[in-house]
């Protein structure tokens, strides 16, 4: 009796396993009460379908096992239904939540992600966009900073694949996704003025890449508005690592020129700047205020709170993603530029100016 209740279950079980590999759009919409191409928006994340629709569509599709066969989309639409994503320098700090993002938005619409770090030169940049275009790369996310004024790598990305990037092309041709970097440093700069500072140090990543000139450019607006001017020697390269904030603040305050505040173009380099400070016997916020840029993890718990521009860098590589999959799409115009929003977040590290 137990022997043909298990070979009955058995039986049952490879049946149903047999079934599940020919599972269709029209089974699972059946089983859903809606049609096949109902299925297939919710299944791609396309198209305006109510969430109780939506939810009754992945019930379905679980319940029956169904499975999108990838390879035979990719025969029919002759695609590979891949994207990838070059990241250089700066991933450590805030690709990770941007990559997040991105590969969440990719796998929704049914696509694969292939990451690709690429730090050093702009050669190693282009080798690996290349190769990426070689295995027939649907699609590209660029956040190589590194390579950013490469104009053989902006060229790859304009003629090699569909792109999108995260940082300006020489040249242009390529649809940005991203913040204003402008706007950034203006944000930052401001909040300083604003509490009355008008001497301000400023911490840069480094001297090449658009995001340190945006940034510059809105610190330089920032100080005009309030009757101030940006002084060139009172501006360090910390390399946007928390040890080269350290050892550029230490610099600034080496050449004995009063400041009250320091803007930071990230948040790793601020950090490093208020411990120098305080090494140096300087309060932080009393002696000089401290903002940063990006608003990672750590910045609300360093010592003292670190007041910052909030980007959200999940929400650039979704949107990254969106604008990609348009463009392969042919979906529609593609704007070149895409703004995302930023933020002031004021914390415990700056506060008013004190005489100098």
């Amino acid at each position: 009796m137990r022997s043909e209740q298990g070979h009955a279950r058995a039986s049952a079980a490879g049946q149903v396993s047999r079934g599940s590999s020919a599972i269709s759009l029209r089974d699972v919409g059946a089983r859903a009460g809606v049609s096949f191409q109902t299925v297939s928006k919710v299944l791609k994340g396309k198209g305006n379908v109510s969430e109780a629709t939506r939810e009754r569509v992945l019930s379905a599709a679980t319940e029956l096992g169904y499975v999108p066969n990838s390879l035979a989309r990719g025969l029919a639409t002759q695609r590979t239904l891949s994207i990838g994503f070059l990241t250089s320098g700066l991933a450590a700090f805030v690709f990770g939540p941007m990559l997040l993002g991105a590969e969440r938005e990719a796998r929704k619409h049914g696509y694969f992600m292939s990451f690709s770090f690429v730090d050093g030169t702009a050669a190693n940049a282009r080798h690996a966009l290349q190769q990426l275009i070689e295995r027939r790369a649907d699609g590209v996310i660029s956040a190589a900073t590194d390579a950013g004024s490469d104009a053989a790598y902006a060229e790859l990305l304009r003629t090699g694949v569909k792109s999108v990037a995260t940082h300006s092309i020489p040249g242009g041709g390529v649809p940005v996704v991203g913040e204003d970097g402008v706007h950034t440093g203006e944000l930052a700069a401001s909040h300083l003025t604003a509490l009355g500072h008008r001497t301000l140090a400023i911490l840069a990543g480094d001297w090449d890449g658009s995001t340190v000139t945006g940034r510059l450019e809105g610190n330089q607006r920032a100080l005009q508005h309030a009757g101030s001017a940006l002084r060139t020697d009172l501006i360090d390269v910390g390399g946007w690592t928390i040890e080269g904030g350290y050892a550029a603040t230490q610099r600034l305050l080496a050449r004995g020129i009063p400041f009250t505040g320091i803007v930071s173009h990230n948040d790793h380099m601020a950090m490093g700047a208020i411990r120098a400070l305080q090494d140096a016997g300087l309060r932080v916020s009393e002696d000089v205020s401290v903002v940063g840029c990006d608003d990672v993890d750590f910045a609300a718990f360093t010592n003292p709170p670190l007041s910052t521009v909030r980007i959200s860098f999940e929400s650039t590589g979704i949107v990254a993603v969106r604008t990609l999959i348009q463009r392969i799409d042919g979906d529609g115009a593609v704007p070149e530029r895409v703004v995302l929003p930023c933020s002031i977040v004021i914390r415990e590290s700056t506060g008013p100016a004190r005489s100098i």
